[in-house]
């Protein structure tokens, strides 16, 4: 007889005792629907109900993949509870193996699972088709389960891997900005153009594919100038940027140029047509790592280039001369130099550092950025990055503001701005402040957004700018009337259903329209 023979109600069966207090643990990541957290609930709920359980306490990590414990707070508050005392039941009912973890190493479920059975809790696996007794058939049966688990996570691996691979020679984007002088173009299963993909404009189908096309004949002048300029006239990054911005010419996503985003251009290879992947990897939910060239998939000639692949090539050239005419102690002298005035790096840091190979060239070196902030003395304990993208967005604040504010007069409002606060009242009817909200990556690849209310300014509406995965661009904007907001922060991911994206926006012009001053003979 089968477990869902085994699961199937019958008068005949016989009644088991029903004092015993059961929690439930389910998790889905997004493998398929029959996993669902609902039919998981509805499965554990029979198996229960025949064997005289109660459920008093649910566990739940809802898109969350299983190859490891990190960010699946369901599990860890199960395991809290039980290590702690506080847990009030006697077993634990999952709906089979793989949903407690496809956890590449065997040993780590096991342990998991010990430290309930140690404080004297079972974990039931409701549809396996062995009971979790502790026989030796059970070990054994549990033991392949386990590592079956595991294995498809890493086929899967594979199979992703493979089928993303093949995409990139067939002259496909993977994500990311198109960059300054290319656009994204969308085209179809059969390869029929659909048009171009904006600033923050995703695929909503999921045969379509995107690839890169020249941009504006003005942008592609820059990038063409960039290079010659960089290689015939022999001048430096810094100052191509100067050059620029003196210019008024802003970058692709709206701001000021630097040495490390005119560098940035010089190395890449899509602006002579080759479709690069797998730099770095983050495989099966592994530290990210910096990859070898060597493994790099690299496409040539998939994309219509915008630069002379002589031209290009020369400046690869002089970019890489440069480092090679320092000894690796002089390379790590000079990056000594830029670790002592910012008290941290990174490869942003480098990039922008005057005088100093780039983080490419660290990298190429010595293997990777770890290994020469070892060799500096610089032991990052944390990701730093996110100093960085901090100071980018306190400046970008001001500005953003005053286009608020710019935008408000325009459509015929007033606004008065505090001078230290920045909060704004509009037509001395209702205030509004403006946030910056950071994008923040989890370990499972899912984009993040935390907003924080200022409930001391106390202001009516709350103006919530999130930025891209880069956070370098607005990617939207959240309007959030302070009456439906009691929470002092609130955590948003890509989609959060009606009850707050309800109040998205691409742009701010519903702020606007609500600042319009509307006749009253208008109205009547």
């Amino acid at each position: 007889m089968s477990w869902r023979d085994d699961l199937d109600e019958s008068p005949d069966a016989p009644k088991a005792k029903r004092d015993i207090r059961g929690a439930q643990y389910v998790r889905m990541s997004t493998e398929h629907q029959r996993y669902s957290t609902d039919n998981q609930s509805d499965a554990i709920a029979r198996y229960a109900k025949q064997r005289g359980i109660k459920i008093v306490h649910t566990y739940s990590d809802e898109g969350k993949s299983g190859l490891r414990i990190q960010g699946r707070d369901g599990l860890k508050q199960l395991i809290d509870d039980i290590q702690s005392g506080r847990a009030d039941f006697e077993v634990v009912l999952v709906y089979d193996i793989s949903r407690w973890g496809r956890f590449q190493d065997a040993d780590e479920s096991a342990y998991y699972e010990y430290i309930c059975k140690r404080a004297g809790i079972s974990v039931t696996y409701c549809a396996e088709q062995f009971e979790n007794d502790g026989s030796p058939v059970s070990t054994i049966v549990k033991g392949v389960k386990r590592a079956m688990a595991g294995e498809y996570s890493r086929e899967l691996s594979q199979k992703v891997f493979t089928g993303q691979s093949r995409l990139i020679e067939l002259g496909y984007r993977q994500g990311g900005p198109p960059g300054f002088g290319l656009r994204r173009m969308l085209i179809d299963e059969h390869g029929v153009t659909k048009g171009i993909l904006e600033r923050g404009e995703h695929k909503s189908i999921q045969t379509d594919r995107v690839t890169l096309v020249p941009g504006p004949a003005h942008e592609i002048a820059v990038v063409q100038e960039i290079f010659r300029i960089f290689v015939e006239d022999r001048k430096p990054e810094t100052e191509i940027a100067e050059k620029l911005n003196a210019r008024g010419i802003l970058t692709d996503l709206g701001r000021a140029w630097t040495r490390g985003t005119v560098h940035q251009i010089l190395i890449n290879e899509k602006y002579i047509g080759n479709n690069v992947w797998n730099r770095s990897s983050f495989k099966l939910k592994k530290r990210r790592v910096q990859n070898d060239p060597d493994i790099w998939i690299r496409a040539k000639g998939v994309f219509e280039g915008i630069v002379d692949p002589d031209l290009f090539a020369a400046a690869f050239a002089i970019i890489c001369a440069r480092s090679n005419t320092l000894t690796d102690d002089e390379m790590l002298e000079a990056l000594k130099e830029v670790f002592e005035a910012h008290g941290f790096l990174s490869g942003i840091v480098i990039d922008e550092a005057e005088a100093v190979p780039s983080s490419s060239a660290y990298r190429s070196r010595f293997g990777s950025l770890l290994r020469v902030y070892r060799l500096v003395g610089f032991k990052p304990d944390r990701d730093y990055r996110y100093i960085e993208i901090n100071r980018r967005l306190r400046e970008l604040h001001p500005d953003v503001v005053s286009e608020t504010v710019a935008g408000i007069k325009a459509s015929g409002g007033s606004v008065e701005r505090h001078p230290r606060t920045d909060l704004l009242t509009i037509n001395q009817e209702f205030t509004a402040s403006l946030v910056i909200v950071r994008c923040s990556e989890t370990d499972a690849g899912s984009l993040r957004w935390n907003i924080r209310f200022d409930m001391a300014l106390k202001p009516d509406i709350t103006i919530a700018v999130r930025m891209d995965r880069s956070n370098r661009r607005p990617l939207d904007y959240y309007l959030l009337p302070s009456l439906d907001m009691t929470l002092p922060r609130i955590r948003l991911a890509e989609h959060n259903g009606l009850s707050l994206d309800a109040y998205r926006f691409d742009a701010l012009d519903p702020l606007f329209g609500m600042a319009v001053h509307v006749p009253v003979a208008e109205v009547a």
